[in-house]
């Protein structure tokens, strides 16, 4: 086994849910190679040109990886190792929600337009660039990734947007993103018992929110919000709860942050597509979650 190649223990337990045929009749390359050499690229962030002969044909790694992102096995697998989890107790649903900006390369722009697309969808260069979730910021060309981690910092969703979109406005998404479904019957499991944000989220919307979920808030008042209160006196009314003993958790979605750019095609957004840049951070997220179960 190679540096950062999946070890023993998570491949018994993803192998059983990877498609066993390809649809055609063919067979498939061995998974474990393929999915390897996946990693391999996702962790060095190299051109698929450059993968080692060790894992097999690139063209044929990547069209493993793009079919997988398409068809939604990437996903699959993700839900699935969340549901195990959940099943005996182990997610924290004490949510921390925050994002962090990734640098897009100058060959994540300029992706080719292929095919007959919904009406909709414009040709404008600024509609292209929400579409593939690339914005301009300070930091350049970049895009946002928006994460819901559990107490122990494993992600639980995953939401994309431009670099210069507003962390506030996208916090709806996440928890819509959140959905582990049930080993048995049952709905799957959507609303966390709280949330826990930085003052980026403190809004009179996302309390009202939060409250009609029935979800627990833990975010602090930005100044501006105190002092506003502060000249309107009784009329103010009463500051929001918070617990500064909860807020100290907060830090576990920093250090999922910190864990996934350890992998240099999720530090750097090198891929054109929005979905395929995501099924970078799905598959790393993944990971995490493989290396969390092994611990």
């Amino acid at each position: 086994m190679g540096r950062g190649e999946i070890t023993d223990a998570a491949w018994v337990r993803i192998e059983p849910l990877l498609p066993q045929r390809d649809g055609v009749g063919r067979p498939w390359r061995d998974h474990r190679q393929v999915v390897n050499g996946v990693l391999w690229r996702l962790r060095t962030g190299a051109p698929w040109r450059d993968l080692p002969e060790r894992y097999g044909p690139w063209q044929t790694v990547y069209r493993r990886f793009a079919r997988w992102e398409k068809d939604g096995t990437w996903a699959a697998l993700l839900r699935e190792v969340q549901v195990r989890n959940d099943a005996v107790g182990a997610v924290e649903w004490t949510v921390s929600i925050d994002s962090t900006a990734a640098r897009a390369h100058q060959h994540a722009a300029g992706a080719r337009k292929k095919g007959n697309r919904p009406e909709d969808e414009s040709d404008d260069p600024a509609a292209v660039a929400r579409r593939e979730a690339l914005g301009r910021s300070r930091g350049g060309l970049t895009t946002k990734i928006h994460l819901g981690v559990d107490g122990r910092g494993l992600p639980l969703s995953i939401v994309l947007s431009t670099g210069n979109t507003a962390d506030c406005t996208m916090l709806p998404a996440v928890l819509d993103g959140i959905r582990v479904p049930r080993v048995g019957a049952g709905r799957p499991r959507t609303r966390p018992e709280r949330v826990v944000a930085d003052k980026a989220y403190s809004s009179r919307r996302i309390r009202s929110l939060l409250r009609r979920r029935r979800i627990r808030a833990t975010i602090p008042e930005r100044r501006d919000q105190i002092a506003g209160r502060a000249r309107r006196a009784s009329r103010g009314g009463r500051p929001p709860a918070f617990d500064k003993t909860v807020y100290k958790g907060r830090n576990v979605v920093e250090r999922c942050f910190a864990k996934l750019k350890q992998f240099r095609a999720v530090a750097t957004r090198f891929d054109k597509l929005a979905n395929r840049y995501r099924a970078c951070v799905v598959l790393a997220s993944l990971i995490l979650w493989l290396r969390a179960e092994e611990q």
